[in-house]
């Protein structure tokens, strides 16, 4: 067979009629026969496009409410015919059937259903069966048809029919495989939805499309990355923000901001996160976003170099021209206040990336060899009356406000974790050590002076008293921890001895990266 293979016939079907009419007068011009579904047949003879319509080569009208028109033998046997096989193209012509060389179809907008709310009689509706079948039978048979899914493909395919003739090996081959990934994607979707209120399916598709063009490179320069964005993914995620200024955002940039966006989000209070290489260096509330960023800053300006920050509120101008002062690498928000915008974009390579929504809580998934581990978030409540304290002091109102805020700070930070605390900021993190006494005492060293009169949160168990001795001569006046520890008895008895209150929450928040 020839490799480029000639166009006579094509059949249209499309839901999305971007560009059609201009495609298919293209087609026309070029003497090619054009077969459409009755929608689609109207819409063209709208724009002046003369088609055939489907009924007419089948023999049949469209019945069930346009569920069934193109699945018949006069279609299918047309697409799939093996040019090459001459038993093939005989059984067509026993048949009185006409080979369709070019087929062009997208699917019924589903995702565009659920999206709006749909009732689940709608969104069933919305559910395409003749299309993907047209889709995968064409797709299959690309030796000698070609499939077209993407109205971004229109012009690169009218210009080859133009210039050859028909189409290409390597032109058909692409094609075919886009239009594979689209009803696998199409069926994820489907699949999703319909698996929505079970918790963990045995089986989960996930659909991935690729965000623009490769990433500058990975974590590292000889590393190659990209962005991939789930197809149903919500406005309010990271991966749909929208860039209001700065150069592109790296793979180091993503895994920052993430962190960033769960941090800053899970506060109520206006909110501010400071995160350098995936951990917090500063994590505080505030009456606004301003006082929460300042906060959030002291805990560790050096740190806070080339850092990313998030927020839970637009940024004002007071908050701007504080993150003016210090080099940033990126700051994302649900909005950015005009005065904000015209003082940020003095830098020219500070990223501004803007949420149209709320962060969605999402189920976690991690990768690991040959599969993924996936959990539910970690949303406990951390309600105060689920909490016990153990100790013969009791915390003040003050030190419960601030132990309940390092708690929740604590479950952003890398295992193990130590977090003092003091009037809703974080005064030192000790972050990420194999070693939990090392994670208080780089918390404590983090705050110096400031470890006086703050609260200690330690996102599991001491094993030991020896962390919250740490602590206690840092000048920790209170203490947040799961409890649990076969030694729980002798760290009790070393707050007891300290003269400070500890509460045991039950719960326990590691971060394991």
């Amino acid at each position: 067979m020839p490799d480029t293979v000639p166009v006579k016939t094509a059949l249209v079907s499309v839901s999305d009629r971007t560009g059609l009419a201009e495609f298919c007068r293209d087609l026309a011009d070029l003497g090619i026969k054009i077969i459409a579904t009755d929608s689609t047949a109207r819409h063209l003879a709208e724009n002046g496009v003369t088609t055939t319509p489907v009924a007419e080569v089948t023999g049949f009208p469209e019945m069930l409410g346009g569920r069934v028109k193109t699945l018949h033998p006069r279609i299918h046997g047309g697409i799939l015919a093996n040019r090459a096989d001459p038993e093939h193209m005989r059984q067509l012509a026993e048949a009185g059937i006409d080979p369709i060389d070019l087929v062009v179809v997208n699917l019924y907008p589903f995702r565009e259903a659920v999206a709006a709310g749909k009732e689940w009689p709608e969104v069933i509706e919305q559910i395409d069966i003749g299309g993907p079948a047209m889709v995968r039978a064409t797709a299959k048979n690309n030796s000698g048809v070609g499939i077209v899914v993407d109205p971004r493909r229109y012009a690169v395919v009218a210009d080859e029919i133009r210039r050859l003739g028909g189409l290409t090996a390597t032109t058909r081959r692409a094609l075919a495989a886009e239009a594979f990934t689209l009803t696998a994607s199409y069926d994820a979707a489907i699949s999703s939805w319909m698996q929505q209120d079970i918790e963990f399916p045995e089986r989960i598709s996930v659909a991935l499309e690729r965000s623009g063009e490769l990433l500058r490179y990975g974590e590292n320069p000889h590393q190659r990355g990209a962005l991939y964005v789930e197809q149903d993914a919500a406005a309010g995620t990271l991966a749909r923000a929208r860039q209001l200024h700065g150069k592109e955002l790296s793979f180091n940039n993503y895994l920052d901001l993430d962190s960033a966006l769960g941090a800053a989000f899970d506060f109520a209070e206006p909110a501010c996160a400071i995160i350098k290489h995936a951990v917090p260096c500063g994590l505080a509330i505030g009456a606004d976003v301003a006082q929460a960023y300042a906060r959030a800053l002291d805990c560790d300006r050096l740190s806070a170099f080339g850092s990313v920050v998030a927020f839970n509120r637009a940024v004002t101008e007071d908050a701007a021209r504080m993150l003016a002062e210090i080099f940033t690498e990126c700051i994302v928000a649900p909005g950015f206040e005009a005065g904000a915008i015209a003082v940020l974009q003095e830098r020219k390579n500070l990223r501004l990336l803007v949420l149209d929504a709320t962060p969605p809580v999402e189920r976690a998934f991690r990768r690991i060899s040959g599969g993924f581990l996936v959990q539910d978030p970690d949303t406990a409540a951390d309600d105060r009356a689920d909490m016990t304290v153990v100790t013969r002091a009791e915390p003040t109102e003050d030190q419960w406000r601030d132990l309940l805020f390092a708690w929740r700070a604590c479950k952003h930070v890398r295992s193990n974790a130590i977090v003092l605390a003091s009037d809703g900021a974080t005064v030192g993190i000790g972050a990420g050590q194999v070693s939990r006494v090392d994670a208080a005492e780089i918390a404590a060293r983090k705050a110096g002076d400031r470890a006086r009169g703050s609260v200690m949160a330690s996102d599991a168990f001491f094993p030991f008293r020896d962390g919250l001795d740490v602590g206690a001569a840092a000048g920790a006046a209170a203490v947040i921890q799961p409890g649990g520890s076969v030694r729980d008895d002798e760290v009790i008895a070393a707050a007891n001895e300290h003269g400070i209150p500890m509460v045991f929450t039950g719960t326990r928040h590691f971060r394991h990266g």
